[in-house]
């Protein structure tokens, strides 16, 4: 087995060379990275971007002075004439690009680690991803455990926890729920075998999202491993670099702007696993609930289950059809559709979610009112640390 890293990059002479100075103190050598710097080649002409294909251009420059004890190759997408055309571009055409070229020169029981170019990491990550491939062959992909190290910049530090909270709040009511799409997607944490790209056609090439697309993909053919010994740490700083994730998430909370990323009620999740409690009966009738009639609007059909009834040779079929309908993309969309309509803050939200996420009694703090911005620093790191606990041992748990 050999490991392929592959690293899309945007202007990021300040970052990569700290994420490749990890990937030189690696215990193991058996691994080669390719990095495309990229951006549109219509920025060549532009008065404000063209600042950026200037600094693509130094890190190139960088890049080809450097002398690591890994292999690397860099796909230029940045220099004139080179770039990406004024429609397809952006990290997903990166990325897509990145795994086409490895694709070449893998074999299928080879693995590739996706990542950003701010991400850090230890000395055994490379490691410790084989030796995870290795103990569980079943699993397609990893979503691999993350976490943001705190800045020293309280704004991003107050932002990137109150993010995290977020995403480990949806993480763990999906697992409380069991429903199999209880992956976090961060383009950083992700590692997948060769043969799966091949399956799966490859990645998405979206300007933003190609990696949440992925994992929905790659969850539709098996479940994908949530758990590794080693973890991530992406950093926590604003970028406009995409349209949603962490960098814009972290730019709208500084602003007091957290409506893209709300703190979803348990009740919203637990509609959810009453509907997956009815597959088994759907598969023999109609059954109405609000669920249901968000996938029919969402498909724009009221005949959204006699197909798949048909096309399913038994009820294992059907229920694997159920949830390729209401995959994460719809239920993400339901919790956002249906989060406003509860007239709950986002304080309300977490009091109440709490004490069905963790098994520790509620900090004083949140049993009665509070609000975000009046939380110490030091407040939001704790409850940070509770889901994170709690979501680790959770991923430990369904190790198989």
């Amino acid at each position: 087995m050999k490991a392929f890293v592959a690293i899309p990059a945007l202007d990021e002479l300040d970052f990569l060379p700290r994420t490749l100075q990890c990937l030189q103190h690696q215990n193991r050598s058996d691994f080669e990275v390719h990095i495309c710097v990229n951006q549109p080649d219509g920025w060549w002409k532009d008065g404000e971007k063209r600042v950026i294909c200037e600094k693509n251009q130094k890190l190139i420059a960088f890049l080809l002075r450097q002398n690591y004890s890994f292999p690397l190759f860099l796909i230029d997408k940045s220099s004139p004439g080179c770039g990406w055309n004024d429609k397809d571009y952006g990290v997903g055409w990166a990325r897509k690009t990145l795994f086409e070229s490895i694709l070449t020169k893998a074999n299928d029981d080879d693995i590739l680690i996706s990542m950003d170019a701010d991400t850090t990491f230890g000395e055994h990550y490379v490691a410790s991803l084989m030796t995870t491939f290795d103990a569980h062959p079943q699993w397609p992909a990893v979503a691999v455990p993350y976490y943001h190290k705190l800045t020293g910049n309280e704004v991003a530090d107050r932002a990137i926890l109150r993010y995290e909270i977020y995403m480990r709040n949806c993480f763990l009511n999906l697992c409380r729920i069991g429903s199999p799409y209880n992956f976090t997607a961060i383009g950083s944490a992700i590692a997948l075998k060769i043969k799966t790209i091949k399956k799966i056609n490859g990645i998405t090439p979206l300007k933003s999202g190609e990696d949440f697309y992925l994992l929905q993909k790659i969850r539709k053919m098996a479940p994908v491993g949530l758990w590794n010994s080693e973890m991530v740490f992406p950093a926590a700083r604003f970028s406009e670099r995409v349209s949603f994730g962490t960098g814009p998430a972290l730019i709208k909370g500084s602003r007091g702007l957290w409506d893209s990323y709300p703190i979803y009620h348990f009740s919203l999740f637990d509609e959810i696993k009453s509907n997956y409690e009815l597959i088994d009966k759907l598969y023999q009738e109609d059954i109405n609930t609000k669920f249901i009639a968000f996938l029919k609007s969402q498909f724009k059909t009221d005949d959204l289950w006699a197909p798949l009834r048909k096309n399913s040779k038994d009820l294992p079929h059907f229920r694997q059809a159920f949830h390729e309908k209401a995959d994460a993309l719809r239920i993400l969309q339901f919790c956002k559709l249906e989060q406003p309509k509860l007239s709950l803050t986002d304080e309300q939200s977490l009091r109440e979610n709490y004490p069905l996420l963790t098994n520790d009694p509620m900090p004083e703090y949140l049993k009665n009112d509070f609000s975000f911005e009046k939380l110490s620093l030091d407040q939001l790191q704790e409850i940070r640390e509770k889901l994170f606990e709690e979501e680790n041992t959770f991923r430990q748990r369904v190790i198989g």
